[in-house]
């Protein structure tokens, strides 16, 4: 068997990549459940291009606080992302962008269906030019049905699910999160659904449309509360922090005025922290003997277990938990975070050293890979930072990026 020729054999893989090097992502997406799921994939080692308009960067540059002008949530979102600008309404801006797709495995986008469409960007357009293309579309509420064309945005995800509903103490309004929750979950979900889109290519050789609404991943996360309902008629209540499935369960309130929270999920973890509190003798009633008849008597066992937890510190409940091998954390804000040892020891909070602000910290990787592990390369680039090297890189001649800017598309 003749041995390949060198020159023109393909190179071997490095088995120590991070295992999507070599899948490049299209990021058109705005705000935080798109992005978030390129980022994701960036994080991996995928080649992600973040597509902006020319003059209207992505709201998320502005969103939260900032420093020296710079928002830093963006530099979260942003990390690990080459940014270019490119308006795509312009028939330049089309025709690049089309160039890019040619080159691209993921076009993430979540305008308002029918916005690509008006543009010739749709499906068949995207396609006919790359059959490979997976094309992952997030909305507030999918790509059909009544409520289509409305905006959707992570608050109203929130709303509609059922999870407001839920949250917040039983005689007080619905809650909903002071954090992107809705649009976080779909994040994740988009980024799990684009690598099943992946592997379906592998095997087929074609790609296909990713249809992701904010409504449908936080409803899946809100457990079996469809097929309670469905069967038994059942509708659960806001119960605070009680749950209707076990108890003791909740926040309590140290001697030294701090928060713990306990939880008792398992028979076993129950039984232990009663005797922990002083109180066995109720593992004796009938009705311990279940999660759901422990929350029917949740004012008993919480008087037992806030009562004792509350003539300690929170050092203290914390040894003791531990020392009894019952479940129990404490309530942390950002600070206590940052100097918990279990998320040192796990390296959750990494420092990135970025040109504009210097080094800064922000969470890590999300998973660890034992063999290929993620990294961050860099936080979140200026607005259009690498448009010149991403679009030499397609074979565009300094006098195409000059009419293209003439044109307004760049």
């Amino acid at each position: 068997m003749t041995p390949p020729d060198p020159a023109t054999a393909a190179p071997t893989p490095d088995p120590a990549a991070p295992p999507l090097t070599g899948l490049r992502v299209l990021d058109l997406a705005t705000l935080f459940a798109g992005p978030l799921a390129a980022t994701l994939l960036g994080d991996f080692g995928a080649d992600v291009v973040k597509v902006e308009h020319p003059r209207r960067p992505d709201p998320s540059r502005g969103h939260g606080p900032s420093k020296d002008g710079v928002g830093l949530w963006w530099k979260v979102l942003g990390r690990n992302k080459r940014t270019v600008t490119l308006d795509l309404s312009t028939p330049g801006g089309r025709t690049t962008l089309l160039r890019l797709v040619r080159t691209a495995d993921v076009v993430v986008e979540n305008f308002r269906p029918g916005t690509l469409e008006k543009w010739d960007l749709g499906w068949p357009e995207l396609s006919a030019v790359n059959p490979r293309l997976v094309l992952a579309r997030v909305t507030g509420f999918g790509q059909f049905g009544p409520y289509a064309h409305r905006p959707g945005f992570g608050t109203l995800a929130e709303a509609m699910s059922g999870f407001a509903a839920l949250t917040g103490e039983p005689d007080a309004p619905p809650t909903l999160p002071p954090f992107g929750l809705a649009d976080s979950i779909a994040g994740l979900t988009t980024a799990y659904a684009i690598m099943t889109a992946l592997a379906a290519r592998d095997r087929t050789g074609e790609g296909q449309v990713v249809d992701m609404a904010l409504i449908e991943p936080i409803l899946a996360v809100l457990g079996p509360h469809p097929t309670w309902y469905d069967q038994l008629g059942h509708v659960q209540p806001r119960t605070g922090n009680r749950s209707q499935n076990n108890a003791p369960r909740g926040t309590y309130r140290t001697a030294d005025g701090t928060w713990v929270a306990v939880s008792t999920s398992a028979q076993s973890i129950a039984e232990r922290v009663m005797v922990l509190v002083g109180r066995p003798d109720l593992i004796d009633a009938p009705w311990f003997v279940t999660g759901e008849g422990r929350a029917r008597h949740a004012d008993v066992l919480d008087d037992a277990v806030g009562g004792w937890i509350a003539r300690h510190t929170r050092a203290d409940v914390l040894a003791a938990f531990e020392k009894a091998e019952a479940a129990v954390a404490p309530v942390q804000d950002v600070r206590d975070v940052m100097e918990d040892p279990q998320y040192q020891a796990l390296s959750t909070v990494t420092t990135v050293d970025d040109p504009e602000l210097g080094p800064l910290r922000m969470q890590n990787v999300l998973f660890r890979l034992s063999a290929t592990p993620g990294s961050i390369r860099w936080a979140g680039r200026p607005h259009g930072a690498d448009t010149e090297e991403v679009l030499t890189g397609l074979g565009l001649t300094p006098a195409d990026l000059a009419e293209l800017r003439a044109e307004g598309a760049l």
